[in-house]
Protein backbone atom coordinates (compact mmCIF):
# COMPACT_ATOMS: atom_id res chain seq x y z
CA UNK A 1 0.00 0.00 0.00
CA UNK A 2 1.33 3.40 -0.88
CA UNK A 3 2.16 5.55 2.15
CA UNK A 4 -0.28 8.27 3.06
CA UNK A 5 0.95 11.83 2.58
CA UNK A 6 1.18 13.83 5.72
CA UNK A 7 -0.24 17.32 5.91
CA UNK A 8 1.90 19.66 3.81
CA UNK A 9 3.68 16.83 1.95
CA UNK A 10 1.71 17.55 -1.23
CA UNK A 11 2.69 21.18 -1.14
CA UNK A 12 6.35 20.30 -0.53
CA UNK A 13 6.41 17.82 -3.39
CA UNK A 14 4.70 20.28 -5.71
CA UNK A 15 7.23 22.94 -4.74
CA UNK A 16 10.07 20.51 -5.39
CA UNK A 17 8.71 19.74 -8.85
CA UNK A 18 8.37 23.44 -9.67
CA UNK A 19 11.96 24.08 -8.59
CA UNK A 20 13.19 21.22 -10.77
CA UNK A 21 11.27 22.62 -13.73
CA UNK A 22 12.76 26.05 -13.19
CA UNK A 23 16.22 24.52 -13.21
CA UNK A 24 15.38 22.65 -16.40
CA UNK A 25 14.23 25.79 -18.19
CA UNK A 26 16.93 28.40 -17.54
CA UNK A 27 16.42 32.02 -18.44
CA UNK A 28 18.01 33.08 -21.70
CA UNK A 29 17.47 36.81 -21.41
CA UNK A 30 20.06 39.10 -22.95
CA UNK A 31 22.74 40.02 -20.39
CA UNK A 32 25.25 41.52 -22.75
CA UNK A 33 25.55 44.80 -20.89
CA UNK A 34 25.52 43.46 -17.31
CA UNK A 35 29.29 43.13 -17.18
CA UNK A 36 29.73 46.80 -18.06
CA UNK A 37 30.17 49.00 -15.01
CA UNK A 38 29.18 52.64 -15.32
CA UNK A 39 32.76 53.77 -14.78
CA UNK A 40 34.20 51.65 -17.59
CA UNK A 41 35.17 53.14 -20.93
CA UNK A 42 32.82 52.25 -23.78
CA UNK A 43 34.48 50.81 -26.85
CA UNK A 44 33.80 53.15 -29.75
CA UNK A 45 33.57 50.36 -32.34
CA UNK A 46 32.26 46.83 -31.82
CA UNK A 47 33.48 44.32 -34.38
CA UNK A 48 34.52 45.65 -37.79
CA UNK A 49 31.35 46.79 -39.58
CA UNK A 50 29.39 50.02 -39.14
CA UNK A 51 27.16 52.29 -41.19
CA UNK A 52 26.53 55.98 -41.82
CA UNK A 53 22.93 57.09 -41.23
CA UNK A 54 22.56 60.20 -43.39
CA UNK A 55 19.20 61.95 -43.49
CA UNK A 56 19.26 64.48 -46.34
CA UNK A 57 15.89 63.27 -47.56
CA UNK A 58 12.17 63.91 -47.10
CA UNK A 59 10.96 60.32 -47.33
CA UNK A 60 12.89 58.34 -44.70
CA UNK A 61 11.24 56.19 -42.03
CA UNK A 62 11.03 57.56 -38.47
CA UNK A 63 14.14 56.97 -36.31
CA UNK A 64 12.31 54.35 -34.23
CA UNK A 65 11.84 52.24 -37.36
CA UNK A 66 15.47 52.83 -38.29
CA UNK A 67 16.57 51.35 -34.97
CA UNK A 68 14.44 48.30 -35.70
CA UNK A 69 15.97 48.05 -39.19
CA UNK A 70 19.51 48.25 -37.80
CA UNK A 71 18.76 45.45 -35.36
CA UNK A 72 17.26 43.28 -38.10
CA UNK A 73 20.39 43.89 -40.18
CA UNK A 74 22.58 43.24 -37.13
CA UNK A 75 24.49 46.48 -37.55
CA UNK A 76 25.69 47.72 -34.16
CA UNK A 77 27.89 50.70 -35.08
CA UNK A 78 26.10 53.78 -36.41
CA UNK A 79 27.39 57.22 -37.32
CA UNK A 80 25.24 60.30 -37.96
CA UNK A 81 26.19 63.75 -39.22
CA UNK A 82 24.59 65.84 -36.46
CA UNK A 83 23.00 65.27 -33.06
CA UNK A 84 19.31 65.26 -33.95
CA UNK A 85 17.27 64.80 -30.79
CA UNK A 86 14.67 62.56 -32.42
CA UNK A 87 17.46 60.16 -33.39
CA UNK A 88 19.03 60.36 -29.93
CA UNK A 89 15.67 59.61 -28.33
CA UNK A 90 15.03 56.66 -30.66
CA UNK A 91 18.41 55.12 -29.80
CA UNK A 92 17.74 55.16 -26.04
CA UNK A 93 18.07 51.67 -24.62
CA UNK A 94 18.76 50.16 -28.04
CA UNK A 95 22.27 48.98 -27.20
CA UNK A 96 23.52 50.34 -30.53
CA UNK A 97 26.75 52.33 -30.60
CA UNK A 98 26.14 55.84 -31.87
CA UNK A 99 28.65 58.44 -33.06
CA UNK A 100 27.22 61.96 -33.24
CA UNK A 101 28.72 64.93 -35.07
CA UNK A 102 29.40 68.61 -34.60
CA UNK A 103 28.80 70.07 -38.09
CA UNK A 104 31.41 72.32 -39.70
CA UNK A 105 29.36 75.48 -39.18
CA UNK A 106 29.83 75.28 -35.38
CA UNK A 107 33.62 74.94 -35.36
CA UNK A 108 34.66 78.60 -35.51
CA UNK A 109 32.44 79.54 -32.56
CA UNK A 110 33.62 76.56 -30.54
CA UNK A 111 37.27 77.34 -31.23
CA UNK A 112 36.82 80.98 -30.18
CA UNK A 113 34.66 80.33 -27.11
CA UNK A 114 35.11 77.21 -24.93
CA UNK A 115 31.66 77.74 -23.38
CA UNK A 116 30.11 76.99 -26.78
CA UNK A 117 31.58 73.48 -26.63
CA UNK A 118 30.13 72.93 -23.17
CA UNK A 119 26.76 74.32 -24.26
CA UNK A 120 26.69 71.87 -27.16
CA UNK A 121 27.47 68.92 -24.89
CA UNK A 122 24.88 70.01 -22.33
CA UNK A 123 22.25 70.16 -25.05
CA UNK A 124 23.13 67.14 -27.15
CA UNK A 125 25.00 64.63 -24.97
CA UNK A 126 24.26 65.09 -21.26
CA UNK A 127 20.46 64.57 -21.50
CA UNK A 128 20.90 61.29 -23.40
CA UNK A 129 24.07 59.63 -22.16
CA UNK A 130 24.45 56.79 -21.16
CA UNK A 131 20.97 55.40 -22.00
CA UNK A 132 21.77 56.42 -25.57
CA UNK A 133 25.15 54.80 -26.15
CA UNK A 134 27.00 57.83 -27.52
CA UNK A 135 30.46 56.36 -28.00
CA UNK A 136 32.00 59.06 -30.18
CA UNK A 137 31.80 62.64 -31.40
CA UNK A 138 33.21 63.73 -34.74
CA UNK A 139 34.26 67.36 -34.85
CA UNK A 140 33.61 68.56 -38.39
CA UNK A 141 33.84 66.50 -41.56
CA UNK A 142 36.50 66.69 -44.28
CA UNK A 143 37.61 70.11 -43.01
CA UNK A 144 41.22 69.97 -44.20
CA UNK A 145 41.87 70.13 -47.91
CA UNK A 146 38.52 71.78 -48.59
CA UNK A 147 39.87 75.24 -49.29
CA UNK A 148 38.34 77.04 -46.29
CA UNK A 149 41.40 78.35 -44.43
CA UNK A 150 39.37 79.87 -41.61
CA UNK A 151 37.64 76.55 -40.96
CA UNK A 152 40.97 74.70 -41.07
CA UNK A 153 42.43 77.12 -38.54
CA UNK A 154 39.48 76.57 -36.20
CA UNK A 155 39.56 72.76 -36.27
CA UNK A 156 42.24 72.12 -33.65
CA UNK A 157 40.86 74.75 -31.27
CA UNK A 158 37.37 73.27 -31.54
CA UNK A 159 38.67 69.74 -30.91
CA UNK A 160 40.64 70.86 -27.85
CA UNK A 161 37.72 72.80 -26.37
CA UNK A 162 35.28 69.92 -26.88
CA UNK A 163 37.76 67.55 -25.25
CA UNK A 164 38.22 69.90 -22.29
CA UNK A 165 34.45 70.09 -21.87
CA UNK A 166 34.20 66.29 -21.99
CA UNK A 167 36.90 66.07 -19.34
CA UNK A 168 35.01 68.46 -17.06
CA UNK A 169 31.98 66.19 -17.46
CA UNK A 170 34.19 63.13 -16.82
CA UNK A 171 33.30 61.74 -20.22
CA UNK A 172 36.66 62.11 -21.96
CA UNK A 173 37.51 58.44 -21.31
CA UNK A 174 34.10 57.22 -22.40
CA UNK A 175 33.37 59.20 -25.57
CA UNK A 176 35.92 59.16 -28.38
CA UNK A 177 36.71 62.44 -30.12
CA UNK A 178 37.83 62.45 -33.76
CA UNK A 179 37.52 64.17 -37.12
CA UNK A 180 37.17 62.41 -40.52
CA UNK A 181 39.44 63.36 -43.43
CA UNK A 182 39.07 63.03 -47.18
CA UNK A 183 41.79 61.72 -49.47
CA UNK A 184 42.54 65.38 -50.23
CA UNK A 185 44.85 65.53 -47.19
CA UNK A 186 47.38 63.33 -49.02
CA UNK A 187 49.90 64.63 -51.53
CA UNK A 188 49.82 61.27 -53.33
CA UNK A 189 48.68 57.76 -52.52
CA UNK A 190 50.21 55.49 -55.16
CA UNK A 191 52.03 53.32 -54.50
CA UNK A 192 50.97 53.13 -50.84
CA UNK A 193 54.52 53.42 -49.49
CA UNK A 194 54.97 56.81 -51.18
CA UNK A 195 51.93 58.39 -49.49
CA UNK A 196 52.58 61.53 -47.47
CA UNK A 197 50.44 64.37 -46.20
CA UNK A 198 50.23 67.58 -48.18
CA UNK A 199 52.90 69.99 -47.02
CA UNK A 200 50.54 72.98 -46.97
CA UNK A 201 48.21 71.16 -44.56
CA UNK A 202 50.83 70.10 -42.01
CA UNK A 203 50.44 73.40 -40.15
CA UNK A 204 46.95 72.15 -39.22
CA UNK A 205 47.60 68.41 -39.20
CA UNK A 206 50.64 68.46 -36.91
CA UNK A 207 48.88 69.83 -33.79
CA UNK A 208 45.81 67.75 -34.56
CA UNK A 209 47.78 64.50 -34.84
CA UNK A 210 49.81 65.43 -31.75
CA UNK A 211 46.58 65.82 -29.82
CA UNK A 212 45.00 62.59 -31.06
CA UNK A 213 48.20 60.64 -30.40
CA UNK A 214 47.85 61.66 -26.73
CA UNK A 215 44.14 60.79 -26.48
CA UNK A 216 44.54 57.51 -28.40
CA UNK A 217 42.00 58.44 -31.08
CA UNK A 218 42.26 56.81 -34.52
CA UNK A 219 42.89 58.62 -37.78
CA UNK A 220 39.59 58.53 -39.67
CA UNK A 221 39.66 58.66 -43.46
CA UNK A 222 36.90 58.54 -46.09
CA UNK A 223 38.18 55.91 -48.51
CA UNK A 224 36.30 55.33 -51.77
CA UNK A 225 37.79 52.95 -54.37
CA UNK A 226 34.71 53.87 -56.43
CA UNK A 227 35.72 57.54 -56.63
CA UNK A 228 39.30 56.60 -57.50
CA UNK A 229 38.10 54.32 -60.29
CA UNK A 230 35.61 56.90 -61.56
CA UNK A 231 38.37 59.51 -61.81
CA UNK A 232 40.63 57.27 -63.93
CA UNK A 233 38.77 54.26 -65.36
CA UNK A 234 41.20 53.78 -68.23
CA UNK A 235 44.14 53.09 -65.89
CA UNK A 236 42.48 51.34 -62.92
CA UNK A 237 41.27 47.75 -63.16
CA UNK A 238 37.68 47.75 -61.92
CA UNK A 239 38.20 44.23 -60.53
CA UNK A 240 40.93 45.67 -58.29
CA UNK A 241 38.44 48.24 -56.99
CA UNK A 242 35.68 45.65 -56.47
CA UNK A 243 37.67 42.96 -54.58
CA UNK A 244 37.28 40.65 -57.59
CA UNK A 245 40.09 38.34 -58.83
CA UNK A 246 42.87 40.35 -60.48
CA UNK A 247 46.64 40.47 -60.71
CA UNK A 248 46.82 43.34 -58.22
CA UNK A 249 49.80 45.60 -57.69
CA UNK A 250 53.18 45.22 -56.01
CA UNK A 251 54.56 48.18 -54.09
CA UNK A 252 58.10 48.56 -55.49
CA UNK A 253 59.53 49.86 -52.20
CA UNK A 254 58.06 47.28 -49.81
CA UNK A 255 57.37 44.40 -52.23
CA UNK A 256 53.94 44.12 -50.60
CA UNK A 257 51.22 42.76 -52.85
CA UNK A 258 47.75 44.34 -52.96
CA UNK A 259 44.83 42.58 -54.62
CA UNK A 260 42.29 45.28 -53.75
CA UNK A 261 42.29 49.07 -53.61
CA UNK A 262 40.58 49.28 -50.21
CA UNK A 263 43.60 47.80 -48.42
CA UNK A 264 45.97 49.91 -50.52
CA UNK A 265 44.12 53.06 -49.45
CA UNK A 266 44.30 52.03 -45.80
CA UNK A 267 48.01 51.33 -46.00
CA UNK A 268 48.61 54.62 -47.82
CA UNK A 269 47.20 56.37 -44.75
CA UNK A 270 49.42 54.27 -42.46
CA UNK A 271 52.49 55.22 -44.51
CA UNK A 272 51.56 58.91 -44.38
CA UNK A 273 51.14 58.77 -40.61
CA UNK A 274 54.47 56.98 -40.23
CA UNK A 275 56.24 59.53 -42.41
CA UNK A 276 54.76 62.31 -40.26
CA UNK A 277 55.97 60.65 -37.06
CA UNK A 278 52.87 58.75 -35.87
CA UNK A 279 53.56 55.07 -36.64
CA UNK A 280 51.37 53.79 -33.81
CA UNK A 281 48.13 55.55 -34.76
CA UNK A 282 45.27 53.37 -35.93
CA UNK A 283 43.50 54.10 -39.22
CA UNK A 284 39.75 53.58 -39.49
CA UNK A 285 37.48 54.19 -42.45
CA UNK A 286 34.78 56.78 -41.71
CA UNK A 287 33.06 56.32 -45.09
CA UNK A 288 33.25 53.90 -47.97
CA UNK A 289 30.68 52.73 -50.50
CA UNK A 290 29.68 52.36 -54.12
CA UNK A 291 26.80 54.12 -55.90
CA UNK A 292 24.06 51.95 -57.38
CA UNK A 293 23.18 54.53 -60.07
CA UNK A 294 24.84 57.50 -61.69
CA UNK A 295 25.09 59.82 -64.65
CA UNK A 296 26.54 58.68 -67.96
CA UNK A 297 29.80 60.43 -67.06
CA UNK A 298 30.16 58.59 -63.74
CA UNK A 299 32.08 55.47 -64.72
CA UNK A 300 31.41 52.33 -62.71
CA UNK A 301 28.19 53.49 -61.06
CA UNK A 302 25.48 50.82 -61.19
CA UNK A 303 23.65 48.21 -59.18
CA UNK A 304 25.81 45.23 -60.15
CA UNK A 305 29.03 46.96 -59.08
CA UNK A 306 27.40 48.36 -55.93
CA UNK A 307 26.28 44.90 -54.86
CA UNK A 308 29.69 43.41 -55.70
CA UNK A 309 31.67 46.04 -53.78
CA UNK A 310 29.46 46.13 -50.70
CA UNK A 311 29.12 42.35 -50.50
CA UNK A 312 32.86 41.75 -50.93
CA UNK A 313 33.75 44.55 -48.52
CA UNK A 314 31.51 43.04 -45.86
CA UNK A 315 33.14 39.63 -46.36
CA UNK A 316 36.57 41.27 -46.12
CA UNK A 317 35.75 43.12 -42.90
CA UNK A 318 34.27 40.02 -41.31
CA UNK A 319 37.63 38.28 -41.73
CA UNK A 320 38.84 40.56 -38.89
CA UNK A 321 42.32 40.89 -40.32
CA UNK A 322 44.72 43.71 -40.99
CA UNK A 323 46.36 45.05 -44.13
CA UNK A 324 49.58 43.97 -45.86
CA UNK A 325 51.56 46.71 -44.05
CA UNK A 326 49.68 46.54 -40.75
CA UNK A 327 48.62 42.86 -40.47
CA UNK A 328 47.90 43.18 -36.74
CA UNK A 329 45.60 46.21 -37.10
CA UNK A 330 42.12 44.86 -37.83
CA UNK A 331 40.41 46.89 -40.56
CA UNK A 332 37.20 48.65 -39.47
CA UNK A 333 34.85 50.72 -41.60
CA UNK A 334 31.58 52.63 -41.63
CA UNK A 335 29.67 51.95 -44.86
CA UNK A 336 28.11 54.81 -46.76
CA UNK A 337 25.21 54.72 -46.49
CA UNK A 338 22.13 53.31 -44.78
CA UNK A 339 19.58 54.97 -47.13
CA UNK A 340 19.36 56.57 -50.53
CA UNK A 341 18.99 60.30 -49.78
CA UNK A 342 16.77 61.99 -52.35
CA UNK A 343 17.59 65.61 -51.41
CA UNK A 344 21.36 65.41 -51.67
CA UNK A 345 22.67 67.90 -54.22
CA UNK A 346 25.16 67.07 -56.94
CA UNK A 347 25.38 64.28 -59.53
CA UNK A 348 23.08 61.25 -59.49
CA UNK A 349 25.54 59.08 -57.57
CA UNK A 350 25.11 61.26 -54.48
CA UNK A 351 21.54 60.03 -54.09
CA UNK A 352 22.22 56.30 -54.65
CA UNK A 353 24.66 54.97 -52.05
CA UNK A 354 22.05 53.49 -49.72
CA UNK A 355 21.86 49.82 -48.82
CA UNK A 356 18.15 50.40 -48.19
CA UNK A 357 15.32 52.27 -49.86
CA UNK A 358 13.32 54.84 -47.88
CA UNK A 359 10.53 52.30 -47.22
CA UNK A 360 13.02 50.03 -45.46
CA UNK A 361 13.27 47.46 -48.24
CA UNK A 362 16.62 46.33 -49.61
CA UNK A 363 18.24 48.47 -52.31
CA UNK A 364 21.75 47.03 -52.58
CA UNK A 365 21.29 43.36 -51.74
CA UNK A 366 24.20 42.07 -49.68
CA UNK A 367 22.11 39.62 -47.67
CA UNK A 368 20.76 42.00 -45.02
CA UNK A 369 17.14 41.86 -43.89
CA UNK A 370 14.96 44.94 -44.42
CA UNK A 371 11.80 46.22 -42.76
CA UNK A 372 9.77 45.44 -45.88
CA UNK A 373 9.96 42.27 -47.97
CA UNK A 374 11.81 42.83 -51.22
CA UNK A 375 11.98 40.66 -54.31
CA UNK A 376 15.67 41.43 -54.40
CA UNK A 377 16.24 39.96 -50.97
CA UNK A 378 17.49 36.40 -51.15
CA UNK A 379 16.22 33.72 -48.72
CA UNK A 380 18.68 32.24 -46.25
CA UNK A 381 20.85 29.50 -47.76
CA UNK A 382 19.76 25.87 -47.12
CA UNK A 383 22.72 25.33 -44.82
CA UNK A 384 21.54 28.16 -42.55
CA UNK A 385 17.97 26.81 -42.46
CA UNK A 386 19.30 23.37 -41.58
CA UNK A 387 21.40 24.87 -38.81
CA UNK A 388 18.34 26.61 -37.36
CA UNK A 389 16.36 23.37 -37.39
CA UNK A 390 19.19 21.47 -35.71
CA UNK A 391 19.53 24.20 -33.11
CA UNK A 392 15.79 24.06 -32.36
CA UNK A 393 15.86 20.29 -31.92
CA UNK A 394 18.94 20.71 -29.76
CA UNK A 395 17.02 22.84 -27.26
CA UNK A 396 14.16 20.31 -27.19
CA UNK A 397 16.52 17.42 -26.45
CA UNK A 398 18.35 19.48 -23.82
CA UNK A 399 15.15 20.38 -21.95
CA UNK A 400 13.83 16.81 -22.16
CA UNK A 401 17.07 15.50 -20.67
CA UNK A 402 16.87 18.07 -17.88
CA UNK A 403 13.22 17.23 -17.08
CA UNK A 404 13.75 13.47 -16.88
CA UNK A 405 15.64 13.35 -13.53
CA UNK A 406 13.18 15.87 -12.05
CA UNK A 407 10.28 13.60 -12.99
CA UNK A 408 12.00 10.55 -11.53
CA UNK A 409 12.70 12.35 -8.25
CA UNK A 410 9.07 13.39 -7.98
CA UNK A 411 7.81 9.85 -8.63
CA UNK A 412 10.23 8.42 -6.09
CA UNK A 413 9.03 10.81 -3.41
CA UNK A 414 5.39 10.15 -4.25
CA UNK A 415 5.67 6.37 -3.80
Amino acid sequence: MAPRWKSGDGRRRLLLLLCCCLLAFPCHAQVTNVSHRSDQAIHSFVGTYGINYGRIADNLPPPEDVVRLLKLARIRNVKIYDADHKVLDAFRGSGLNLVVAIPNEFLKDMAANPSKAMDWLNENVQPYYPSTRIVGITVGNEVLGGGDTGLAEALVGAVVNVHDALRMLRLDRKIELSTPHSEAVFANSYPPSSCVFRGDLMVYLRPLLDFFSKTGAPFYVNAYPFLAYMSDPSHIDINYALFKPNSGIVDPKTNLHYDNMFEAQLDAAYFALEAAGYPGMEVRVAETGWASAGDATEAGAGMVNAVTYNRNLRKRLFLRKGTPYRPNRVAKAYIFALFNENLKPGPTTERHYGLFKPDGSVSINIGLKGLVASSAAAPPPPSLMAFKRVRAWGWIVQYAAALLPCTLIFLALAT
